[in-house]
Formats: C-alpha cells, structure tokens, sequence
C-alpha cells in the first residue's frame, strides 16, 4: 500500500496539482513557492509549498502535509477517498461514508430516548418533528457507540481512525445534539453540539464539506447564507427555503466556490456579536463575492442576536423579512 501511495504522490506532485486548480504561488526562496492559503481566508499570502520536500504548511491556520493530506483537508475526504480522488482505479476498502451513515442513524434511535436532548432543542426552538426528521437530527449520549459499531461489524481501528473514538476508546460525542453533514448522498462529517458543559461545537477529523443542503438552495436567485445549524434549523421552520450554512463565518475554497457558482444575491445573515467578529466577517466576504460578481447584502439583526435566538426570542417570518428587505449592499 505505502509503495502505491508513494507512486501517486511521485506521479502528481503538490505544486502541479494546486495548480490545476487555480493556486497562484510566487517563489520566495530555492524550493520554496508562498500564496494564499486555499484552506481558509485570508488577505496576507502564508501558504507555503515546498517543492523539494513536496509538501506544504500554513503560517496561519497551521494545517500541514503531503498531496494527499491537502487533498483530505480541500475537499473533506478521509485517507482512502483521497487515494480514489487521485487516481479513480483506487477504490477505497472500507467508505468512510458508510460508517458515519451508521452513527448517523444511530444517534437520531437515540433522540427520541433522552427528554433532555428534546427539551433542548425546545429551548433553542426547533419544534417541528418532521423538520427534526428532514435533517436527520439525532443525540449523542455518549458510551454506547463503540458497542453498537462493532456488533455491526465495524473494527474499533477503524472508528478510531475515522473518529467516532477517542484514543482511549471512548466515544468522541458526549451528550451531544448531532446534525450529519452531507456532500451530494455521503455524509463527509458529523457536528456535535453539546447541551452540558463542555465545549459547545465539535466536527470529526476532517474538513466540513461545502455549504449545507446547498442543493436545496442553490438555483434559488437570492439565498440566504448564515452561521449556525441552528439559525439555519430556525429560518427552515419559519418557512424560508432559500438557506444555506456555512458552519462559521470563514468559509472553505468548495463553499466559496459554490456561492459563485451562478449568478444570485447573497443575503449575509451572520451573528451581531459584541465584538462585531460577525460583521466584520461579512464584509470581508462580501468583498469577495463582489470581487467575483456576486451580488451580496448584510442583514443587520438587532444587537446581540444571530437568526435563530431571533426567532426563539418572539420573532417571527414577517418581522425576518422585514429584515432582508432593508438589508443594505
């Protein structure tokens, strides 16, 4: 396996392959190229290749590797789809896919057995089964995965490695609200939002995909773009369908690509924080989009709140639209 993967990696080398898709790198010393990293955003080039070595490191979102790590990370795939990806005859053994497909299902048994997970998706406002059953939202109740995966034949290798399990063994969500992330039919990760004490947002190993249930949205002509699942669960049962999620405010170079995709106006629905982080993060994306010629406006939500603590806090769809309808280039 090692001796195929290195005649992959000796057949396409990093350079050529950012490259092909769109990388622009300047030289910055014998070996050495430096540009905008393709991982996340930036307006200061801290992307670094190194052609004699054939690898790469960012200076500012700290990510390293080989072709194929960046290929994982770029694109959300795990080890053997990445292979696959490179070179179409590697077919993958085992699909990453598949046993996230598992845990999927697994944790929405879960949901309806714990009154806590229910009661806190009342508290947050999503109320409406059917929405609930459309997402595939599901619990996490931690302690239980690991029994449940390999009686279905799964070898605990290999939930480790795609990261349903801690090194110690344990599950990796622990009382955690789960929405499956998607990218075309396959589930590329899992997001875990905790309803205890611990840290409130968690992914699997891996990238987040591009934008959420993007086909739903995507040949609308004005889409709705917000932070959160559950601003995005929130707009959903308020009845607007033309919504996507970007699962933070930096956006990926696949979900970036995607709201270029055709032409549309793109409504930036993100949080207005204290700090206003939010609304300086829309405004470095707008900048972009237009730079793209995509039409954007900032929706200003009132002091503190994101889209779903609007709703959870007596808002309604009218006064929502009143909101889009004001919204400014």
């Amino acid at each position: 396996m090692s001796e195929d993967v290195d005649a992959l990696k000796r057949r396409t080398r990093l350079i050529e392959y950012l490259q092909q898709h769109d990388w622009t790198g300047h030289p910055s010393g014998r070996f050495e190229f430096v540009g905008l990293c393709p991982l996340h955003e930036e307006t200061h080039p801290s992307f670094y290749v190194n052609t004699r070595k054939d690898v790469f490191y960012c200076h500012g979102c700290g990510q390293g590797g080989d072709l194929i790590r960046f290929v994982q990370l770029a694109r959300g795939l795990s080890f053997r789809q990445s292979l696959a990806h490179l070179d179409p005859q590697t077919t993958p053994a085992v699909d990453d896919s598949v046993v996230l497909e598992s845990t999927a299902t697994y944790y929405q048994q879960q949901l309806g057995n714990y009154p806590e997970a229910l009661s806190y998706l009342n508290k947050r406002g999503l109320r409406d089964p059917a929405l609930i059953r459309e997402l595939d939202i599901g619990y996490a109740p931690g302690g239980s995965l690991r029994r449940y995966l390999t009686a279905q034949g799964y070898t605990f290798d290999l939930l480790r490695q795609v990261g349903l399990l801690n090194g110690n063994g344990s599950d990796a969500f622990y009382q955690r609200i789960v929405f499956p992330l998607r990218q075309g039919e396959h589930i590329v990760n899992l997001y875990g939002r905790s309803i205890g004490a611990a840290f409130a947002h968690r992914f699997l190993p891996g990238t987040k995909g591009g934008l959420y249930a993007w086909e739903k949205a995507r040949h609308r002509p004005e889409v709705i773009l917000v932070e959160g699942l559950f601003d995005y669960a929130a707009l959903r049962q308020a009845g607007f369908h033309n919504v996507t999620c970007s699962l933070g405010t930096h956006l990926n170079a696949d979900q970036f690509r995607q709201l270029c995709d055709g032409r549309r106006t793109v409504y930036l629905t993100f949080d207005v924080d204290t700090n206003q982080s939010g609304q300086q993060a829309a405004v470095q994306l707008a900048q972009r989009l237009a730079a793209k010629g995509i039409a954007t406006r900032r929706v200003l939500l009132p002091q503190g709140h994101d889209p779903n603590s609007f709703f959870v806090q007596g808002g309604d769809a009218q006064q929502f639209q009143s909101l889009l309808e004001a919204a400014q280039p």
